[in-house]
C-alpha cells in the first residue's frame, strides 16, 4: 500500500529520523553500597520507536539521544550499583549487567526509545580501593604460604618421628637377633664383603686384594668366636 502525503511549500517540511539502531558508550561515576566510588562504562544500542516519532520530535527534538540516554543511564546506574558492594560488582558482574539492562530498557520506553542491547564494557574503582584490594590479596597469599610452611614443618616433624621410631625398632631387632644368634653379625659382614667385591669388580681401575682384606678378616678368631660358642651351646643342650 502506497501512502501519499501533501504539504504546503515553505510552511511544511519533512523531518527525517534515522530509525536504525546506533551504538553509544556512556560512562558514569557512581557509589557502591559500601561507599566505594565506581566508574562504569556502558555500551547502549538504541533506536527510536517508529510509531511514536511525531511525539518524540515534539518532546525531545532531533537530538533525543543526547538529551535522554546520558540522563537515564546515570539514573539507572546509581540505582542498581547502590544495591551491591564493591566486591559483589566484580563477583556478580553478570547479575549486575542483567539488572542494569532490565531497568534501563523499561526506563527508555518512557521516552519512545528501544534498547536492543546494553552491556558493561568497563568497570573500575578508585586508586585507593584498588591498592587496598591488591594489599589484601598479597596478605592472603602470604598467610596461605605461612600456613603451608607450618603444615609442611608438621609433616616433616611427623616423618622424622616415624623414621626415628623405625630406626629404633630396627636397632632393637638387630640387637635381639645378635643376642639370640651371634652368627647374624657374621652374615651381615659376609654380605658387606660381597657388596664391596661387586663394586670393585665393576670398577675400571684394577685393584688386587687378598682374601682376608676382601672379606673383612672373616678368618679372625674374634669373628668366628661368637658363632662357634653358639654351636657348642646348642650341642650341649
Amino acid at each position: 500500500m502506497c501512502l501519499v502525503f501533501f504539504r504546503v511549500p515553505w510552511f511544511q517540511y519533512p523531518i527525517i529520523y534515522d530509525i536504525r539502531a546506533k551504538p553509544r558508550k556512556i560512562s558514569s561515576p557512581t557509589g557502591s553500597k559500601d561507599l566505594q566510588m565506581v566508574n562504569i562504562t556502558l555500551r547502549v544500542l538504541s533506536r527510536p520507536l517508529a510509531s511514536e516519532l511525531p511525539q518524540l520530535y515534539q518532546r525531545l527534538g532531533l537530538d533525543y539521544d543526547e538529551r535522554v540516554l546520558p540522563s537515564i543511564v546515570n539514573e539507572v546506574l546509581k540505582s542498581v550499583v547502590a544495591k551491591f558492594n564493591a566486591s559483589q560488582l566484580i563477583t556478580q558482574r553478570a547479575q549486575v549487567s542483567l539488572l542494569i539492562r532490565r531497568e534501563l530498557t523499561e526506563r527508555a520506553k518512557d521516552f519512545s526509545l528501544i534498547l536492543d542491547d546494553v552491556a558493561i564494557t568497563e568497570l573500575s574503582f578508585s586508586r585507593e580501593y584498588t591498592a587496598a584490594v591488591e594489599s589484601k590479596q598479597v596478605a592472603q597469599q602470604e598467610a596461605q604460604r605461612a600456613q603451608f610452611l607450618v603444615e609442611k614443618a608438621k609433616q616433616d616433624q611427623k616423618q622424622k618421628i616415624v623414621q626415628a621410631e623405625g630406626e629404633a625398632t630396627a636397632a632393637k631387632m638387630i640387637g635381639d637377633a645378635l643376642g639370640k644368634n651371634p652368627g647374624y653379625l657374621k652374615l651381615r659382614r659376609i654380605r658387606a664383603a660381597q657388596s664391596i667385591a661387586k663394586t670393585i669388580a665393576a670398577s675400571q681401575n684394577r685393584v688386587y686384594l687378598n682374601a682376608d682384606n676382601l672379606v673383612l678378616n672373616l678368618q679372625d678368631e674374634t669373628f668366628t668366636r661368637g658363632s662357634d660358642s653358639l654351636v657348642i651351646q646348642k650341642g650341649k643342650k
